[in-house]
């Protein structure tokens, strides 16, 4: 664009053509308390206390509706209900939540294999977008992650997950290292 050039203009926002504006609110408990709770408990021990709700979920799980639902050594399944505040501006949930609740799961497995006192922190992640996720009117529109930990390690530890939708069909995949802070 040159000096001569302007940008188009933007037109104020009409509710007739866009609808109300909507709104979203968020509460949590803080996480740096929660997290102390980490220090004392195994990882398995902290995500199943979790996911029987005696220990709250971190914000991001508040923001995006996501929640544990199976944990075991290695292995950890979420749930998440995505709603329209997480599309994107083409009209589906944005890759940024899948990668989120991939990086949870796969990292969360990662954590149940670790000892009292052990933190972990993700180093990488790659993630593969395979169908897109619209949020369907009149259907639960669930969205289900799968974490598992493929080596587990004293320094590095590695993971898979996938995303799947209500009806099984798989819609992201990831891997992911993560790094091991003893």
């Amino acid at each position: 664009m040159t000096a001569m050039e302007s940008a188009p203009a933007v037109p104020e926002p009409d509710p007739a053509l866009w609808g109300e504006p909507r709104s979203k609110s968020v509460t949590w408990y803080d996480p740096i308390r929660v997290a102390s709770a980490a220090a004392t408990l195994s990882g398995l021990e902290f995500l199943t206390a979790m996911r029987d709700g005696h220990i709250p979920p971190p914000p991001i799980s508040r923001l995006f509706d996501f929640r544990p639902v199976e944990v075991a050594r290695g292995d950890v399944v979420f749930t998440c209900q995505p709603d329209e505040s997480a599309y994107n501006p083409i009209g589906l949930v944005h890759g940024g939540l899948l990668c989120t609740i991939l990086d949870t799961a796969a990292a969360c497995a990662v954590q149940t294999t670790l000892d009292a006192g052990v933190a972990y922190t993700s180093i990488e992640i790659k993630v593969n977008y395979l169908r897109p996720v619209r949020i369907a009117a009149g259907r639960p529109n669930r969205l289900t992650a799968h974490g598992w930990t493929t080596r587990p390690g004293r320094r590095v530890a590695f993971a898979e997950g996938d995303v799947r939708d209500d009806d099984g069909k798989i819609v992201a995949t990831a891997s992911s290292s993560c790094l091991i802070l003893a």
